[in-house]
């Protein structure tokens, strides 16, 4: 089955899925996204829809075409072992749609507002962390701000303006609903995101280890050194990287960029440091990841402290030095 290319919208979503939280080198997650949209111009579909596992778009629904589409290979293999999964999954969306314009309409006059673009969200899903506790949220959105938000531990909504509390009165006197969503979060998400990732496994379940390089520049004017430590191509998106001095974590002058994916499904990483180049051998970019059978600790001048599994690439100061171990899997995942 072809995959289409996803809309632009879709693909801004998509990076909203992966700013998700981190919790551990094996956590793992299944997330949906859903938007309605009143748009006067009709440009864009009117309703969007997306499963993501452990950040990685899978599942993908727009009101024009009005089905689920696989967006990896790996889920096409569920449809084969349940013939019926995609016309079952594409009709409660498709009522999930229906129910969303009517809400849209709904949450347009509760607000006194007039027609034009709105739009109505939800997001929900589950992790399973690497210690073997669970999460689980559920959030409604309006017009791009928090509309309610479901607190499975007292079983209540929890609202944010005098507009949701209305709603919040109504959900929360649904006999079994509120019970129905928590028991949904802990138990159903989490059996579903664990037969997802077997169904995956060969690509979610995958480690990628990091390369690591450092590059240096110095200010002219005030003498200071610049120092930039990248990490890229590892996977799974979870890492622990830090610029260290004396063996310890050095927060000052130091800032980060955003764990960001790579075209081929691994992710990058970047933390810069200023410092006074006489202190430069004080300094270290220490890095641990799955990938990584031990922390790795590159110097500014070249040298390097700790192997890490499998192929490793390090750069500093100009100078390539390249670590070749054994490659040890850590998919033990059942």
């Amino acid at each position: 089955m072809a995959l289409r290319p996803a809309p632009p919208l879709l693909l801004g979503l998509v990076a909203v899925a992966l700013l998700e939280s981190v919790f551990g080198g094996s956590s793992h997650s299944l997330k949906y996204f859903f938007t309605s949209m009143s748009d006067p111009s009709q440009e864009l579909p009117q309703f969007l829809g997306l499963g993501f596992v452990d950040g990685q778009v899978f599942i993908s629904y727009d009101s024009n075409s009005r089905t689920w589409q696989p967006r990896v290979s790996w889920v096409e293999k569920v449809g084969k072992e349940d013939p019926q999964y995609w016309d079952r999954e594409t009709q409660k969306v498709r009522g999930r749609e229906e129910a969303f314009k009517v809400g849209l309409e709904t949450l347009r006059i509760l607000y006194n507002q007039s027609e034009g673009l709105h739009t109505w969200q939800l997001m929900y899903g589950c992790e399973l962390r690497g210690d073997g506790s669970k999460a689980g949220f559920l959030q409604y959105g309006y017009d791009g701000r928090t509309f309610l938000t479901f607190d499975k531990e007292t079983l209540t909504w929890v609202a944010t303006d005098p507009q949701a509390q209305v709603t919040k009165r109504k959900w929360d006197a649904i006999p079994g609903l509120n019970e129905r969503k928590k028991d949904y979060l802990e138990e159903i998400c989490i059996e579903g995101l664990e037969k997802y990732l077997s169904y995956g496994r060969e690509t979610l379940l995958r480690t990628e280890t990091p390369v690591v390089t450092v590059s240096s520049r110095t200010e002219a004017e005030e003498g200071m050194e610049t120092h930039v430590c990248r990490v890229h191509g590892f996977y799974p998106k979870e890492i622990d990287a830090s610029w260290r001095r004396d063996g310890e974590v050095w927060l000052q002058d130091t800032l980060r960029g955003s764990v960001a994916p790579n075209a081929d499904g691994t992710f990058h990483y970047w933390l810069s440091i200023r410092i006074d180049p006489k202190e430069r051998g004080r300094y270290r970019c220490h890095v641990e990841h799955d990938g990584l059978q031990e922390p790795v600790d590159v110097a500014v001048k070249g040298e390097r402290r700790q192997g890490g599994k499998g192929l490793a690439l390090f750069q500093a100061g100009g100078l390539w030095e390249r670590s070749v171990t054994p490659a040890l899997s850590r998919c033990e995942h059942t």
